[in-house]
């Protein structure tokens, strides 16, 4: 299975398109290439009952980030401070890089 390449990348800053977190900003934690999802931080949180271990001695309600689809989120260009669509370009230098088709303008830098 071939890995799909996504529109974001972990430390993004991306917006919420859709679902119940609608609107909401924050950054990629852990993105799961092989399917379509990704975690934001403080968004999604889910509760999760857990039972005491040597790692977690108390256990009970644990609070944590639950993965959401990729495609309910947008990229948020640094320039413009906005959600948008993204495109590859080809550097001088022969790198390709992401870039904002609002503005026009490279976001990795």
């Amino acid at each position: 299975m071939a890995v799909k390449k996504f529109h974001v990348k972990k430390g993004d800053l991306v917006q919420v398109m859709a679902g119940k977190e609608k609107g909401k900003q924050g950054k990629v934690l852990h993105v799961f290439y092989g399917k379509d999802r990704l975690t934001v931080e403080n968004l999604n949180v889910v509760k999760r009952h857990t039972r005491p271990s040597r790692q977690n001695q108390e256990g009970g309600i644990v609070e944590k980030e639950a993965p959401m689809s990729a495609s309910n989120v947008m990229l948020v260009c640094s320039a413009c401070n906005q959600p948008s669509r993204t495109g590859i370009r080809v550097l001088e230098d022969g790198s390709k890089a992401r870039f904002c088709k609002k503005c026009n303008e490279v976001v990795d830098k």
